[in-house]
């Protein structure tokens, strides 16, 4: 680590669970990140300002006008630009030392399971349920901790879901995929503008946590956000013995 960036993160180091150590496994990292848009833009720009050395963002859309009330990695002059490019230019701005893999793609289960098995953590900022659903399928079976989140009108939730612990469930134990939940999108629903940021933020942190092995995770945990009221509840969720991803998957060794 070089004088810059013993400037840079030494309020990271300051910290005694986290340290130069700590420091330097954050730059050995690789983020995966399914979504740049509410929930993605806060997480992707706290875990580049904190120094996770690799991060792929991984979404199909373009910055659009409508996006700019909450998405706050995008600017006005972005417009148009693909969103994971944007986003590369917002953490190229914040962080140059970390790398940033963008792909414009719509990415279905045999791709994301590709994608997963390269990262050292997963972070769901998606917003539908059949994304989640194959994101959770493929973290399940490459043994990789999945950070979820979601965000909408005022309500906001938060869970770690990892396979590496044979007690954690998975997001299929709490949102099962024939539970007939339905999409809801911000098009239609709205979302309070500082909901995702508190959330992705939130995102953030449990990922850093992760990696660094600091604190207690969110693991087998819910945390639900009521933005009026701004109170966290905590749900304690078990894992399903008959859940049909990870009851059917033997615990996978530990990744990364």
């Amino acid at each position: 680590m070089n004088d810059n960036q013993l400037l840079r993160y030494s309020r990271h180091i300051l910290l005694d669970e986290i340290g130069i150590e700590g420091q330097a496994r954050l730059f050995d990292a690789h983020a995966l990140i399914i979504g740049a848009g509410g929930l993605g833009s806060p997480a992707a720009l706290y875990l580049a300002a904190s120094g996770v050395g690799h991060i792929t963002l991984v979404d199909d859309d373009e910055v659009d006008l409508t996006n700019l009330q909450r998405q706050v990695m995008h600017t006005t002059a972005r417009i148009g630009m693909a969103k994971v490019e944007s986003g590369r230019a917002a953490l190229a701005a914040i962080n140059p030392d970390v790398t940033v893999t963008c792909l414009r793609e719509r990415a279905g289960p045999v791709r994301l399971l590709e994608l997963v098995r390269g990262a050292s953590v997963v972070l769901d900022c998606s917003d539908n349920f059949a994304t989640r659903h194959a994101l959770n399928r493929a973290c399940v079976a490459a043994g990789v901790p999945l950070v979820a989140g979601a965000a909408i009108r005022f309500d906001g939730q938060l869970s770690v879901f990892d396979s590496r612990r044979p007690d954690c469930p998975c997001y299929a134990c709490l949102f099962p995929e024939d539970s007939g939940f339905e999409d809801a999108a911000c098009s239609t629903m709205g979302v309070f503008a500082p909901l995702v940021g508190i959330v992705g933020a939130a995102q953030a942190a449990e990922a850093l946590k992760v990696l660094l092995n600091v604190g207690e995770p969110l693991r087998g945990r819910l945390l639900l956000l009521d933005g009026r009221a701004m109170e966290w509840t905590g749900v304690k969720v078990a894992r399903n013995p008959a859940c049909p991803v990870c009851a059917a998957q033997p615990t996978a060794p530990p990744h990364g």
